[in-house]
């Protein structure tokens, strides 16, 4: 398999990145997930990019995921905004879920906010609720930084706060000035696309997890490895499996995350000026 993180891809990928948005530099980058693409639109737009077009980068192809890179401004920051992400359960390699933080680094963001959709855990989360990522478990086994000679940042790094307290000081303050709760807690990653089993989320919540996920922690790792700071935001769009007695579907949760993307979206725009 191609060795995608290497410093001559990733110069590539930002050269055409560069060639559709002359001049362009990107202050703060954003991912957005499963059903939180809307932020994206309101944007002011310079460039639409599909990640496909991008050499070494792979399409999306998530349910509810555009698979778009939206360059612009937002609340007077200059973003990347990654309209969708990528996924381990598209069959995609931990390099290639983790290529777009390297290509955002390399056109100049200077900060990750990270989002996603998660089933709650924690038996108090409701549908709806935000939490702000304390930290998280790779329950994936999967590393973006396994290489034979990393090339773009240190082999060992420091992960102790791989969600920075300052950036989750800045948040807690910005919900607050929207009259938003927000949850603090610890994400869980596993690989999909089957959701967990009740049994399974027993024992996440044994290890000290609040909310589960498919998505994040290789984006974070790439990010930790560039020194890049980190705000990550899940939206509990779900009860885990044995939370509650409902069967669970990907139609209820995209349904559940959009119906509360706006409270997303008004958080990250209250947030940016202080980026």
């Amino acid at each position: 398999m191609e060795e995608l993180i290497t410093r001559d891809n990733v110069e590539q990928a930002a050269r055409t990145v560069r060639e559709l948005a002359p001049g362009f530099e990107p202050e703060v980058a954003i991912v957005l997930g499963s059903g939180m693409g809307e932020l994206a639109e309101q944007i002011e737009q310079l460039a639409c990019i599909d990640y496909g077009s991008i050499p070494h980068m792979v399409a999306s192809t998530a349910q509810g995921h555009k698979g778009r890179l939206v360059l612009g401004t937002l609340e007077g920051r200059r973003v990347a905004c990654m309209q969708g992400r990528l996924h381990a359960y598209e069959a995609n390699s931990a390099q290639q879920i983790a290529f777009p933080v390297y290509l955002l680094a390399s056109l100049g963001a200077r900060v990750l906010v990270i989002t996603n959709a998660a089933g709650g855990i924690d038996p108090s989360y409701e549908v709806g609720d935000l939490m702000l990522i304390e930290d998280h478990i790779n329950f994936q086994m999967m590393n973006p930084v396994i290489s034979p000679e990393p090339q773009l940042g240190p082999r060992f790094f420091d992960m102790s706060h791989a969600y920075s307290p300052a950036l989750r000081e800045l948040a807690r303050k910005a919900a607050q000035s929207c009259g938003i709760g927000l949850r603090e807690g610890v994400y869980i990653a596993d690989l999909g696309p089957s959701f967990e089993t009740p049994a399974e989320v027993r024992a996440f919540r044994a290890l000290g997890a609040d909310a589960v996920g498919m998505s994040t922690v290789q984006e974070v790792i790439a990010a930790n490895q560039l020194g890049m700071p980190v705000l990550g935001i899940s939206l509990i769009s779900n009860p885990a499996a044995g939370v509650c007695d409902e069967p669970l579907s990907i139609e209820d949760v995209s349904r559940a995350a959009e119906l509360a993307a706006g409270n997303m979206g008004r958080i990250i725009r209250a947030l940016l000026p202080s980026l």
